[in-house]
């Protein structure tokens, strides 16, 4: 009997079919848990598709490493198998039975993947999948898992890391070798400044603030009875067993750096010590406590991070590159979720007006790039984020990661990219400089106010910005939510005014019984018209078939409106796309109240411009 699929996989199983089924490009549709592949061994030198096989060893091997690297990652993975990278229906006639025996031997009898047939478009399919290991399975000697979309070799420490943050363990709450007695008390001045300057005001701030250093450290849950600091405590007030942060400033990519903390050759941070006055101990470098170096670097990146003057009428304000909200929580993230059994510091590299912080240790707790905003907050040590929530210098609410976007896309810089590269490491780049002014006047607008900190808000705007038209299932991938949940966010963004008008608009002439789309109002598309999409015929077009594409089709009505032609015209642009072989018409005689166009099944949807 095949193991069971999880829920969530199989969810996602059938989101990639149901996009297969309408034609969407494997490249646009793969997730880090769902692959798309052809049957290997099946093309000849020239390229030519090949008769296939009950049974073929060379895909059996194949698909034994992937697979394997599937149930090695959290979550576990799917292969969809039987459609090329240009979404050609190869097919497969492999026996389902052999393959998932020849799997199992493969990998030296540890895995064993569910197998089942799907028919897409009369094309018979093999859905492969498996869920998560509980120990690492390899394949030809080696332990691979998925890393973004790609399958690379993992140690065992790292997947034992992650395993172990899966089953609930928090090493920064076990007790170290330091007691209170090894504290650095100009660690806990820094805490102290930390807690007035960036707390609320309120009663507990103040008083743990204004609390004796043990009461302080207790409160912190930073020492257990027996007066030995957790690691957690070690880490952030006696020392660091290797440098933690590793800032480096250079002016342009690929220049020299013009300033680096800590310092070659010099005591951690010492061009500091005269700014930093009582908070800065005299400990070497790679010893100082890790909120000391926390502190130096977040000084060396304000201190980098230019002044931009944006006038507003008759005054001048002054703005920084990259908010310093953003700057810290992207910073906090780097030292809280990093894997502190690794000896690699967390690196920022500050290069003119861009950030970047890569931290050592892959995601944990089931959190990607794809979700990172929305999903629950899963920090890998516990403890140690929250102490540093309780010192005011990251988000107990698990909020951090939307608020860093909400601080970026407020001045019209893309959100925060995360991704997770080879090591693995963690890795999030924000790209600061000019605010967009377009951008900022169109917040001014926003009513209420409150809106302008609103994420969803801000994330959909951008979004058809770039891309001219959403709906709920094409939404939810950029808000980070559920069809469900992204239904509702649209529903309450309509709601949303900019100056005298809506924000979004519905797209004229979507039928009834399909779900609704919608495009910036006329009145924000006007603030914007320089950037708009469909300003240049090829956008149009671009425009239209993206449109007809994603779902099912396209009406002169819905063409006329998402590029704000006339309908004649935009009835004349579609009839020349259907000659160009990318749309059909819906029936034969071209007539009559309903009529509009479909993709051609024959045309290649990867062409489409995006």
């Amino acid at each position: 009997m095949s193991t069971p699929v999880p829920a969530a996989l199989e969810d996602q199983i059938r989101q990639v079919l149901d996009l297969l089924e309408q034609h969407r490009a494997p490249a646009e549709i793969e997730t880090a848990h769902v692959d798309i592949k052809e049957e290997p061994g099946r093309r000849d030198a020239g390229g030519r598709t090949l008769p296939g096989g009950r049974e073929n060893e060379e895909a059996a091997r194949y698909l034994a490493g992937e697979m394997a690297c599937m149930a090695n990652t959290p979550g576990g993975g799917a292969i969809v198998l039987g459609v090329s990278d240009d979404g050609a229906r190869i097919g497969t006639s492999l026996d389902a039975e052999w393959l998932r025996h020849r799997i199992y031997e493969l990998t030296q009898r540890k895995l064993t993947v569910a197998a089942r047939e799907f028919l897409l478009d009369g094309c018979r399919l093999l859905v492969l999948s498996a869920p998560e290991a509980w120990e690492p399975i390899p394949c030809r000697g080696r332990i691979l898992w998925r890393l973004n979309d790609n399958c690379v070799e993992v140690d065992l420490t790292s997947w034992h890391d992650r395993r172990t943050h899966r089953s609930g363990f928090d090493w920064s709450v076990q007790p170290s070798s330091h007691t209170l007695a090894d504290i650095d008390e100009a660690a806990v001045e820094i805490a102290r400044r930390y807690m007035r300057e960036n707390g609320d005001g309120g009663r507990d701030d103040t008083s743990l603030a204004a609390a004796t250093s043990e009461d302080m450290i207790r409160r912190l849950n930073l020492v257990d009875a027996d007066g030995r600091l957790t690691n957690a405590g070690s880490l952030l007030l006696v020392g660091t067993p290797e440098i933690g942060i590793d800032y480096i400033r250079r002016e342009v990519s690929g220049g020299d750096s013009t300033h680096r903390v800590p310092s070659a050759g010099r005591p951690w941070s010492s061009a500091f010590d005269e700014s930093f006055g009582p908070y800065v101990s005299r400990r070497e470098a790679g010893t100082r406590p890790l909120l000391a170096q926390f502190a130096a670097v977040e000084q060396a990146m304000d201190v980098a991070n230019a002044l931009v003057h944006v006038s507003d009428g008759f005054a001048v304000h002054q703005i920084k590159s990259i908010p310093l909200r953003a700057m810290r929580e992207a910073l906090v993230n780097g030292v809280v979720h990093r894997d502190w059994n690794s000896p690699q510091p967390t690196t920022v590299e500050h290069v003119g007006s861009s950030l970047t912080v890569t931290s050592p240790g892959g995601f944990v707790g089931g959190v990607d790039p794809s979700n990172i905003i929305t999903h629950p907050a899963a920090p890998r040590y516990r403890s140690l984020a929250e102490a540093m929530a309780s010192m005011r210098l990251g988000e107990r609410e698990g909020v951090g990661v939307d608020r860093m976007t909400s601080e970026m896309l407020a001045l019209g810089h893309p959100p925060p990219a995360f991704s997770e590269v080879d090591g693995p490491y963690v890795r999030v780049t924000l790209i600061g400089g000019e605010p967009d002014r377009e951008w900022l006047r169109f917040i001014g607008r926003l009513e209420p106010a409150a809106l302008a900190g609103d994420v969803d808000l801000m994330l959909l705007v951008h979004h058809l910005l770039s891309r001219g038209w959403a709906d709920a299932r094409s939404a939810a991938p950029v808000l980070q939510r559920s069809l469900a949940e992204t239904e509702s966010a649209l529903k309450r963004i309509t709601g949303a005014r900019c100056g005298a008008g809506p924000v979004i608009s519905n797209v004229r002439g979507a039928p009834v019984d399909h779900p609704e789309a919608f495009r910036l109002s006329d009145p924000v598309r006007e603030q914007f018209v320089d950037r708009a999409r469909h300003r240049t015929r090829r956008g149009r077009e671009s425009l239209m078939l993206d449109y007809a594409r994603s779902r099912g089709r396209i009406s002169s009505t819905e063409a006329a409106d998402l590029s704000g032609v006339t309908a004649p015209h935009a009835a004349q642009m579609l009839a020349t796309l259907e000659e160009a072989g990318h749309l059909a018409g819906s029936r034969p005689n071209r007539r009559g109240r309903g009529f509009h166009y479909v993709p051609d099944p024959a045309s290649d949807p990867a062409g489409a411009a995006t």
